[in-house]
């Protein structure tokens, strides 16, 4: 059996279980709601777990590519089997030594930030004697879409701004090492709904066309973003897209003629929607305390279980409500992890049945920004198990180990 009680009793708590079931059918449903032509690349910093990374790619005609942004997640990708001719790297902060063993390794394709990341993907690519095919990372002046995170429109470390491309133009088609293959936008994550999502893309694509004629080159490869939603551990649904593949098509019709036949190549990006709700964290209760009117519940998974990029400052405050909470009539209580800071908190007046110490929670939708998105290291408290299954079938469990190496003398 692999139900909730049964992994947790093996296996202890807190844990994830990642169900690849899951992962598959969000796989092919977002490739379902995409004109078949379209490339998906699945962003690794959602979950790189081996076998949810094996099970993306593994799709026959219709596996994703890989996105990444660290040597960590390219060697990561490379270990689930996405040949390097299949990943693309991205990020502000690329160095020479990173882009050295991307490049070693078979990594071809490169999203640049900036004039100075795509000089010095440049130089590296020269000096291996290689050619790097890279994408000019925008930064678009607007947006179209009602959405949680933007990630346009705004100063950022992240693209080019779109509004400095036409002067940039000659300086960017004669950096050495480089190839320029066509543009990157990234503009929202989570959009509040189909039409919004259907109309940053329209946007963004006119934005392509626009700008491909600015900068003289025949792009060969379009990355128009993703912004795909799914709920992020709190009930509910991931989104079915039925009018996005018909919307998608047309727009692209109209803009890049050349599309259906690979003139350029497009491709959209996912992380969350594509994991999210293949994951569940289980987690114990430890303690039920009382404090001036309010209600704790001290639970064995905390920020450093369950950070949701907390210490980023990106999705705060977390806050999870347990499958648990469906028809509770017992007393609101917030959700207090065992760290030793008050912010150490996954939730506040949450409708929860009777609780006492040792009995089960499961939170649903966990299987994105989960392990390797919280404060693993902090207070040096043990990772929590991830457990793969495949319905009932038990594939994989594991714990990411801390560790701590010493290049010279001794730990004084």
């Amino acid at each position: 059996m692999t139900g909730p009680t049964e992994l947790a009793e093996r296996f202890g708590t807190p844990s994830y279980v990642y169900d690849l079931d899951r992962v598959a059918a969000a796989r092919d449903d977002l490739f379902a709601a995409l004109p078949d032509e379209v490339e998906v690349f699945y962003a690794a910093k959602a979950n790189p777990h081996p076998e949810v990374l094996r099970e993306l790619r593994c799709g026959g005609t219709r596996g994703c590519r890989a996105e990444i942004s660290s040597v960590g997640e390219l060697d990561a990708a490379l270990r689930a089997g996405f040949p390097g001719d299949r990943i693309l790297y991205t990020g502000p902060g690329k160095t020479t030594g990173e882009l050295t063993e991307a490049l070693t390794r078979g990594v071809r394709l490169f999203s640049t930030e900036s004039h100075g990341d795509l000089r010095r993907v440049g130089a590296t690519a020269l000096e291996l004697g290689l050619t790097a095919d890279c994408l000019i990372r925008v930064n678009n002046a607007t947006g179209a879409a009602a959405t949680s995170i933007r990630m346009t429109g705004v100063p950022s470390q992240f693209g080019f701004d779109s509004e400095t491309l036409p002067g940039l133009a000659a300086a960017l088609r004669e950096v050495p090492g480089t190839s320029i293959a066509g543009l990157h936008f990234f503009p929202l994550s989570n959009a509040k709904d189909e039409a919004s999502l259907v109309a940053e893309f329209r946007h963004t694509v006119a934005t392509a066309a626009a700008l491909q004629d600015a900068l003289g080159v025949t792009f060969r490869f379009l990355d128009i973003g993703g912004g795909f939603a799914a709920p992020y551990a709190v009930q509910g649904e991931r989104p079915v897209y039925g009018g996005l593949r018909d919307a998608l098509a047309e727009t692209l019709d109209e803009h890049f003629p050349g599309w259906r036949d690979g003139a350029p190549r497009i491709a959209c990006e996912s992380g969350r929607y594509l994991v999210a709700d293949s994951g569940t964290l289980l987690t114990s209760v430890l303690n039920v305390k009382d404090s001036r009117d309010t209600r704790y519940l001290v639970l064995d998974a905390g920020i450093n279980t369950f950070g949701g990029m907390s210490g980023l400052g990106r999705i705060l405050p977390v806050s999870v409500e347990p499958h648990e909470s469906v028809g509770a009539d017992g007393t609101p209580a917030s959700l207090a992890g065992p760290l030793c800071t008050p912010g150490d908190l996954l939730g506040r007046n949450v409708p929860l049945p009777e609780l006492a110490p040792g009995d089960l929670l499961t939170v649903p939708n966990a299987g994105a920004y989960g392990p390797t998105a919280s404060l693993l290291m902090f207070l040096g408290r043990p990772a929590p198990a991830e457990i793969v299954v495949r319905g009932d079938v038990l594939v994989s469990v594991s714990r990411i180990r801390h560790t701590r190496t010493y290049d010279h003398g001794q730990a004084l």
